[in-house]
């Protein structure tokens, strides 16, 4: 080797294997912040809330509260499945460090967009996730990952327009009759007219609309399967799991504030916005062949349920909230799952992969129990959860919702069976010995199944009377 090719090895990246560090140091960030907040949690009595912070810019009422425990949780896990990759990354150091410094902050900006005392926060909040979240995705694999990461970017930056357009208008509203709105969750309802006129309609309106793409609610959910598949696994299970939470957060919010408004027209926008993606979301599944994306697909499908839940009001509002806290648990557990699948499969089609269950037990087992719990199985919190949903939607009378609900959720479990069950327990064309698992990648989803499982049988109280509290904040009872 001559000396200028020498100069140019060593000065090329450093092999990922250098900053193995990087791994321990996510598990160790992450538990900080469980540890953190369940101390908060268990030291704090619900009748003390809401504590305001920072000149009340941040507030730790039951809603941050519920979602600060979910995304926490959600993100040791990962940040365990993270750690345990960090060395097969084909990365250079210098990538891997960026890698983990994006995810530190968005999560740094998840929690603080979790307990923003402010409409405006909160969207710049969930701005900076997005921002942070498209070059993690752009890092994938497979299908052109930095064109999705620019298709992801765009639509977000899309649907995040459309809900400050929203906001707009409800400050237009507030102009046109003499008042200075005040975009603080605790006191902007007292500041905008009683009277609901059309900037305010059509501002509430956007803003859901928005919001609700953020969701991957149909019309505009697109970005949603092609992000998930194509990102890596690690970047799926945040979007998935943890992101999908700060936009819920804000939907819930913008329904505090008008909760006991005459908004009638909120529960029809979000019917249909649901019942179009449970819609969409069926229609994919049956031609989906790839695992992978087939979780993106239910995943707008679960969009579809809490979307309808919603619109359904307070007999189904419990309900909704139970669904979203067990749907962040299951979208990790098969996003994590999936993940080891492709890695010692090296593919994404469901066609390739048969016997799992043999050569991978405790991936197959869990990824078995993840598909199991998404399509509403009992034991777990989703079943409950649905139960009470479409108990809420005939105590409505939505007798048309509650057929199209029933007969989506029928053909999604018809059409993930016949793609998962062959791929899990089919007869291989070529035997695989069996793959040896670490333990330690197995323990946070065996913790998600926990509680997914706790969630379906007994809800411990504190969390019970968290649930409760949110739902009473939306007008449920």
């Amino acid at each position: 080797m001559n000396p200028s090719t020498a100069t140019s090895a060593s000065a090329g990246p450093q092999p990922a294997g250098r900053v193995t560090w990087v791994g321990p140091a996510l598990v160790a960030a992450a538990l900080v912040a469980v540890v953190v907040v369940a101390i908060v949690f268990v030291r704090t009595s619900i009748d003390e809330l809401p504590v305001y912070l920072a000149d009340r810019w941040f507030v730790l009422d039951a809603t941050s509260m519920l979602f600060l425990l979910v995304i926490d949780s959600v993100f040791l896990g990962i940040s365990v499945y993270m750690s345990s990759r960090v060395a097969t990354w084909q990365l250079s150091s210098g990538q891997v460090l960026a890698r983990a410094g994006l995810t530190l902050a968005f999560m740094v900006a998840m929690n603080l967009g979790v307990m923003a005392n402010n409409l405006l926060l909160l969207w710049a909040f969930i701005e900076a996730t997005t921002i942070c979240a498209a070059p993690l995705v752009a890092q994938g694999s497979t299908l052109s990952p930095r064109r999705v990461a620019w298709h992801y970017l765009l639509y977000s930056s899309m649907s995040l327009a459309i809900t400050l357009l929203g906001i707009l208008c409800l400050t237009r509203s507030a102009q046109l009759h003499g008042l200075a709105i005040d975009f603080a969750f605790d006191a902007m309802a007292g500041s905008l007219p009683l009277a609901i006129d059309g900037w305010q309609r059509l501002g509430l309106a956007l803003m859901l609309f928005g919001l609700g793409s953020k969701l991957g609610l149909a019309p505009l959910y697109s970005w949603l399967p092609e992000t998930y598949e194509a990102a890596p696994t690690s970047t799926s299970a945040l979007l998935a799991a943890v992101q999908f939470n700060i936009s819920i957060v804000a939907v819930l919010r913008v329904l505090q504030v008008f909760n006991g408004h005459d908004t009638g027209f909120v529960p029809h926008e979000l019917l249909i916005m649901g019942c179009l993606s449970l819609t969409v979301a069926a229609v994919q599944v049956m031609a989906a062949r790839n695992y992978k994306r087939l979780i993106a697909y239910a995943c707008v499908s679960s969009s579809g349920v809490i979307a309808i839940g919603l619109s359904v009001g307070r007999a189904a509002a419990y309900g909704v909230l139970l669904y979203v806290v067990s749907a962040a648990f299951v979208k990790a557990l098969l996003f994590l799952t999936a993940g080891r699948l492709r890695a010692v499969y090296g593919t994404n089609r469901s066609s390739a992969l048969a016997g799992v269950i043999r050569v991978l037990p405790f991936s197959g087992a869990l990824f078995a129990v993840g598909t199991f719990a998404l399509l509403g199985f009992p034991p777990f919190g989703s079943f409950i959860a649905e139960m009470l949903v479409l108990s809420g939607i005939v105590q409505a009378g939505h007798l048309i919702a509650f057929t199209l609900m029933c007969t989506m959720l029928t053909i999604i479990f018809v059409a993930t069976g016949r793609s998962i069950f062959p791929m899990l327990w089919g007869q291989p064309e070529q035997h695989r010995p069996p793959v040896r698992e670490p333990w330690v990648t197995t323990l946070p989803k065996i913790g998600f199944v926990i509680a997914l499982v706790l969630l379906g049988v007994y809800v411990p109280a504190p969390v019970n009377a968290l649930l409760i509290r949110v739902a009473q904040s939306i007008g449920g009872h």
